[in-house]
């Protein structure tokens, strides 16, 4: 990779061979030099966006683990900017794939990607058992935004101080945390902040909350002013993990208020927290709108918008048949 630093397989195996203790995952997260770097692959030729409008999609993609089909579905959209989350580099789940890079080039994109996890292992159980014998070439699995013109000003933030995944105890071995990927693009004479997110599935309303005003404080220091889009999966399980994990627990939740995980709003403060920081979600989004389809709970409405400065229109979901256990969304905006 140009410039995210690659970990030998032998320094893998080691980071695995050792104590999991969350001091000695931060002494790895600073040390492996993966954590505020960046890929970036700019289009050989980008369509430059003369207009003052956008079409935006954001997708987990769960892996990617098939970048011509993804690119297909990306592409059918008639977006020209794209915000990703779960793609993999170098994973034997997925075929080895460099999942950003081969999505840029299909999609003629210029792309920004940063490493959520290095995964020391071959992923879930279901990933473990379909793959083993199997080893990572890479193990990088991140986030990033694609659009059809010029990248500028591209960053990673970290959304938490992370390791609660390093131990193994959620069935997965991993160094990282949540991010989220910033850029800036011209849409005319004017500039337009994104940021695509992922916030911790592992966690509760608070939490996530938390997390998001990581992303609106960096949008703050990195693009005061500028008119701001931040979409992606935002885990709005309108429950904590636990809550959501115990059936006794999710029965009675869901006793009292039965709608609360396809419209988890009044459960889940982010979204007060972001009209308060001045991004409007209730024009950007459809709603209630399932877009995450997996997990014996039934749907669950994980993905959102928010925006800042931006005329918004046509909120869509767009079903990702098998490409994904998340739907993608998709939204029209326009500087005013």
């Amino acid at each position: 990779m140009a410039s995210i630093p690659e970990i030998p397989e032998r320094v893998r195996r080691e980071i695995l061979a050792g104590e999991a203790t969350p001091e000695r995952h931060a002494a790895l997260l600073e040390s492996l030099g993966f954590a505020r770097a960046l890929e970036l692959v700019q289009a050989r030729a980008p369509l430059g966006l003369a207009r003052d409008s956008l079409r935006v999609v954001a997708w987990n993609a769960q892996r990617c683990r098939e970048p011509a089909r993804a690119a297909e579905f990306l592409r059918a959209s008639g977006a020209d900017a794209f915000l990703l989350s779960e793609l993999d580099v170098g994973m034997a789940r997925s075929g080895q794939v460099h999942a950003p890079r081969e999505l840029a080039g299909r999609l003629g994109c210029s792309a920004a990607f940063a490493v959520e996890f290095l995964e020391l292992g071959l992923g879930d159980a279901e990933e473990q058992r379909a793959c083993a014998g199997g080893r990572n070439q890479v193990g990088y699995h991140g986030g990033a935004v694609l659009a059809r013109t010029e990248l500028v000003a591209p960053e990673v933030t970290r959304l938490e101080p992370g390791g609660r995944w390093f131990d193994g105890r959620r069935g997965e071995r991993r160094v990282g945390t949540r991010i989220a990927v910033l850029c800036r693009i011209a849409l005319g004479a004017r500039q337009l902040a994104l940021a695509s997110v992922h916030l911790e599935s592992h966690s509760d309303p608070a939490e996530r909350a938390a997390q998001l005003a990581v992303v609106f404080d960096r949008l703050e220091q990195a693009a005061p002013g500028l008119p701001a889009l931040v979409g992606g999966d935002v885990n709005t399980h309108s429950l904590g993990r636990a809550e959501l994990e115990d059936p006794d627990a999710l029965r009675a939740a869901l006793a009292r208020d039965p709608s609360r995980l396809t419209d988890p709003v009044a459960h889940e403060p982010l979204f007060a927290l972001a009209e308060a920081r001045g991004f409007a979600w209730r024009a950007a989004n459809l709603r209630p709108a399932p877009t995450y389809k997996r997990g014996g709970r039934g749907a669950l409405q994980l993905d959102w918008f928010f925006a800042r400065g931006l005329e918004l229109s046509e909120p869509a979901v767009l079903p990702s048949d098998d490409l994904s256990d998340h739907d993608a969304v998709a939204l029209s905006v326009r500087l005013p």
